[in-house]
């Protein structure tokens, strides 16, 4: 069986959160079992991995939902029922690639985040996962060319997608009310990542938030209806750990481009945030320590609205970093012009 990969799989350590940890832990099984009872059964929500030489990383979520209501596709599920609904912890999963029959565990919140030893063909790949008699359901893997050269990196809140509010209520907006309708794309991100990847075939795409994998599905579909090129979508989950109540944002974000630049041995990344958050510092910090893995940082501007609701900018960019070529402006359009100038981009493809 593989083994989970997810964040906060490690064993708790500190007394409090050992603590924390069992209460949840408790919590969970209770409404598992009430939620049994009354019918519920365990359904995936497939999300879309990424794969490279001799790997794939599957990516999921194993909760308890009425059949009927999963029946056209889990995947279309609101950030808020997300929520709401009752993860199973330990969740033993069916994957199939193919002709071949494997299975993987789910963490104690219902997230399945595995690598497993397999090749693929470059290119986008199904797979089907299964839960218990569940229907199965596809996920998609994009298997990264091997001689891809450029990958993308892009932050979410505020990048690609304008929140505009106080960052203590982000997360509980985001997950609780703003349906998908209602979020507003970045003027010209859509169109500055899509033409990043198409003019680098075969390169990856890495969504990579702080956002909890509760509202995967929501942010899904307002990048598929903003045009956004696919990729992956890469989350936390809430909850205590085994040194902290909540897990850390920062910390994610910073295991995770370490995780990449080590699967992708061979790709410098674009890496794209916002001047709110702790982008830059997270980007410098990277760059610093893998200055042959970054082709360039591109980072938009807030206004000075969406900069007071984020608690400041950092003006990064009158301090420029040495080492790897860092753009700043407050729309995709302005960075795209600036990235043509560092020949990231061609000027003949706008």
């Amino acid at each position: 069986m593989a083994q989970d990969d997810s964040i906060g799989s490690d064993p708790p350590r500190a007394p409090w959160a050992r603590r924390a940890v069992a209460t949840e832990d408790r919590l969970h099984r209770w409404r598992e079992r009430r939620a049994r009872r009354r019918g519920l059964a365990p359904v995936v929500i497939p999300y879309s991995g990424y794969g490279g030489r001799g790997f794939i990383r599957v990516l999921g979520r194993v909760l308890l939902a009425a059949p009927d209501s999963w029946r056209r596709s889990p995947s279309t599920i609101r950030g808020w029922r997300s929520f709401t609904s009752i993860p199973v912890a330990d969740a033993v999963v069916t994957v199939r690639v193919g002709d071949r029959e494997l299975t993987v565990q789910a963490d104690r919140g219902g997230v399945v985040d595995v690598d497993l030893v397999i090749d693929l063909e470059p290119g986008i790949r199904d797979i089907t996962l299964q839960v218990e008699q569940s229907e199965p359901v596809t996920a998609r893997i994009f298997v990264v060319d091997p001689d891809a050269r450029l990958g993308i990196i892009s932050d979410i809140d505020d990048t690609v997608m304008v929140t505009a509010l106080p960052r203590p209520f982000l997360a509980a907006w985001n997950t609780f009310v703003l349906d998908v309708h209602a979020r507003r794309p970045v003027p010209g991100m859509a169109v500055l990542l899509e033409r990043l990847a198409r003019q680098h075939r075969g390169a990856p795409v890495i969504y990579l938030s702080t956002g909890a994998w509760n509202v995967a599905p929501t942010l899904d579909r307002f990048l598929r209806r903003h045009l956004y090129p696919a990729g992956t979508l890469l989350l936390t989950d809430w909850g205590p750990t085994h040194d902290r109540l909540f897990r850390s944002g920062r910390q994610h974000k910073r295991d995770s481009l370490e995780r990449l630049a080590r699967e992708f041995p061979d790709i410098k990344w674009v890496l794209i945030g916002d001047d709110g958050q702790h982008d830059e510092e997270l980007y410098r910090t990277f760059a610093a320590e893998h200055p042959d893995r970054v082709a360039a940082v591109a980072i938009r501007q807030l206004s000075t609205s969406e900069a007071v609701l984020a608690g400041g900018r950092s003006h990064l960019d009158e301090n420029r970093p040495a080492g790897a070529p860092w753009v700043w402006a407050p729309d995709g359009a302005g960075l795209a012009e600036q990235l043509v100038e560092l020949g990231v981009l061609r000027a003949d493809d706008a």
